[in-house]
């Protein structure tokens, strides 16, 4: 149903307040998806040879000039992808936490979401053990124990860190998110607004618990993932818009909100990555979702976005397994431009074959066994970020 609200010149808005939300249409979504995935992938290539190796590259120099020193974009582009990602995820899942019960919801997301990440971390492991990779963070090797807490996310959450695969932090963050927005149901379907303005304030007052109490007694992911998630409500607002749940007063006083507690997570170093380029960065990608989501273009339906964009959280959770041990024995014989395009090549190979042979067959198998619906819809890539693999995921 809809309710009708007085506007500012005295008219009539038409503001929709159904319990089953419309059925809205973002043909745009997969180009951003696959803007998002490559500016991941950029970003660790640009980390790991600026401030690991300390080589220049040509690329680099040109993204640096263009979006960083003139569009003031943050440093390496390493927040882009993140904050890409959870926008997207906020626009995507809204809808859904409340059309589908909160078994299939659940289901639905582990479905997609548990298979690649279990693999990843498996094949981490192996490396690690190997001595073909290091680990993400400041500890040496990795135990049994240690080993079994990286399929649970664990390691992000005892110190000093012990992370294996350091992308995976942001599904910390989505699953936050998945269980808060279950949590809230109720009021996201009858008071919608309420959703983000409360989690808003849910992470401001741990940041700024954070910000009050000794280092000792503070969680540094805890952290990071009170300051990413107003990325995520900042796409659920934007869903909400274009769905017409709320008044546009409501909205952008949510909407600010999530800015301000993104101000103030820089100011406490929540991030752990410096204060530059954040909210500028961020605002400039939710102009970005709410101009590109709602179009359908032939440039957004052609292969190469669509493979990218259905591909994206494979690549996410693939890329850095491969990026640095690909780059140090092809550079030195055949320069950083060749070294970059194996790299690609090999990424995308693999990644291709994890998503035919695990990522589909298992989210239909386990959606099908597990969400009580008969029916088992095609898993999409719509959500995981990155994480600066040269300091562990403490940077993004």
């Amino acid at each position: 149903m809809t309710s009708s609200t007085p506007d500012s010149d005295g008219g009539v808005v038409s503001v929709r307040t159904a319990a089953d939300p419309p059925r809205i249409r973002f043909g745009g979504v997969d180009i951003l998806r696959a803007l998002a995935v490559l500016t991941v992938v950029y970003s660790h290539i640009s980390y790991f040879l600026v401030d690991d190796l300390g080589t220049p590259w040509w690329l680099i120099d040109v993204v640096t000039l263009v979006f960083v020193e003139h569009g003031g974009l943050n440093h390496h582009l390493s927040f882009v992808g993140v904050a890409f990602f959870m926008i997207l995820t906020g626009l995507v899942a809204t809808a859904s936490v409340v059309r589908n019960s909160p078994r299939a919801f659940l289901v639905g997301r582990a479905a997609r979401l548990l298979p690649v990440f279990w693999l990843s971390v498996l094949a981490a492991i192996v490396l690690v053990r190997l001595g073909v990779n290091g680990m993400f963070s400041q500890t040496v090797g990795i135990s049994n124990a240690e080993a079994a807490m990286s399929f649970v996310l664990g390691g992000f959450f005892v110190r000093p860190e012990v992370v294996v695969l350091g992308v995976t932090w942001t599904l910390v963050v989505q699953g936050v998110f998945y269980v808060y927005a279950v949590c809230m149901r109720r009021v996201l379907a009858s008071r919608p607004v309420l959703v983000p303005v409360v989690g808003a304030a849910v992470c401001w007052l741990i940041l700024l618990y954070t910000d009050l109490v000794p280092y000792e007694y503070t969680i540094p992911m805890v952290d990071k993932v009170a300051a990413t998630l107003p990325t995520v409500f900042l796409g659920q607002i934007v869903y909400l818009a274009f769905a017409r749940l709320a008044s546009w007063r409501a909205l952008l006083l949510a909407g600010l909100a999530q800015f301000a507690v993104i101000r103030y997570a820089t100011t406490v170093d929540a991030f752990h990555v410096g204060q530059q380029g954040h909210l500028w960065t961020v605002l400039v990608l939710v102009v970005a979702v709410v101009l590109v989501a709602p179009t359908d273009t032939a440039f957004g339906r052609s292969r190469v976005i669509h493979w990218l964009a259905t591909r994206s959280y494979t690549i996410y959770l693939v890329h850095t397994l491969v990026l640095y041990r690909i780059y140090s024995l092809v550079e030195p014989h055949l320069g950083a431009t060749v070294a970059v395009l194996v790299f690609a090549l090999i990424t995308g190979v693999l990644s291709d074959l994890v998503y035919r042979y695990v990522e589909t067959p298992a989210a239909r198998w386990i959606a099908r066994h597990w969400s009580g619906h008969p029916r088992t819809p095609a898993p999409t890539a719509n959500e995981p970020t990155s994480s600066d693999p040269t300091s562990g995921p403490q940077a993004s």
